[in-house]
């Protein structure tokens, strides 16, 4: 009885650590390909050498919260019952801090297990205003990150999330349509639409979490507020003028974007914009 418990558990755990590892190399592809659905996803766990299904490749991106962005089929959708609101920054030139805040989740793997990631950013600066940790991907911990901006830095003049349930909660939006903020969300299988949040993983997932390779969530929480304090006090961003998003944020000067529609054809001023995104500079 007890060789068969006993094997038992140890079955167990290779499975768990075999999941584990799909999770780590699933995560890892992602910031590097965030276009990748689950069919290419599959493809390159293979090559990987892990004979795994499309089925389990889906539940297992779902289970971290991915989803290509390339137009198709979307493995992360809204909840039926709430309210989806248009994207309104096709276009939009923006010249000045607070004019436009962005959020979005992010998986963030630790040594036998993973927690999700939170985060606030000004579009013009790049200046990373809040962010929460959860092992949950409940609305609460995006609720507490939004009041926790808002409570530090005021208002935005307009708000842009994705589709994701916890944005479109009703316990979401209502923080933002209390302080009569206009509510922006990403048009389903739109690169461009959140690009400044895609990038700021990246840069977090290679610059820090990769990196550090943390064991527990208290270790995460103490790594990320030293990462996030040089992210936006003392790194200098190349589409910022190789100047910090504190100082962009603070004088108002030296930032901006311009919202590319990438149906249509880029003008002049985005091209040099999409050329430094794609240096992965955030």
């Amino acid at each position: 009885m007890a060789y068969e418990r006993d094997k038992r558990l140890l079955e167990e755990t290779d499975e768990s650590e075999h999941e584990l590892r799909l999770l780590q190399l699933l995560d890892e592809e992602y910031t590097r390909h965030p276009f990748y659905g689950s069919r290419r996803m599959k493809l390159y766990l293979e090559d990987c050498g892990y004979t795994v299904n499309r089925k389990r490749v889906q539940r297992l991106m779902q289970q971290l919260g991915l989803a290509g962005m390339s137009p198709g089929p979307n493995t992360s959708k809204p909840h039926p019952q709430h309210t989806v609101y248009p994207y309104l920054l096709r276009g939009v030139d923006i010249i000045r801090p607070n004019q436009v805040w962005s959020t979005d989740i992010t998986y963030i793997r630790l040594l036998h297990g993973f927690v999700y990631l939170v985060a606030i950013i000004d579009w013009y600066s790049r200046k990373v205003l809040s962010w929460r940790l959860s092992n949950t991907m409940d609305a609460a911990f995006c609720v507490d990150c939004l009041e926790a901006a808002v409570n530090s830095y005021g208002v935005p003049e307009i708000f842009n999330s994705d589709q994701g349930a916890q944005f479109t909660s009703e316990a979401f939006t209502a923080v933002l349509i209390q302080n009569g903020i206009t509510i922006s969300m990403d048009g389903r299988g739109r690169a461009l639409d959140n690009i400044f949040v895609e990038r700021l993983w990246r840069t977090v997932k290679y610059e820090d979490v990769y990196l550090k390779g943390y064991e527990n969530l208290p270790a995460l929480l103490l790594g990320l507020t030293d990462y996030f304090q040089f992210y936006n006090e003392e790194r200098r961003h190349q589409s910022l003028g190789y100047t910090t998003p504190a100082i962009v944020y603070q004088t108002g000067t030296g930032g901006g974007a311009l919202i590319v529609d990438k149906f249509n054809k880029p003008t002049e001023a985005s091209v040099t914009e999409l050329a430094i995104v794609n240096e992965n500079v955030v």
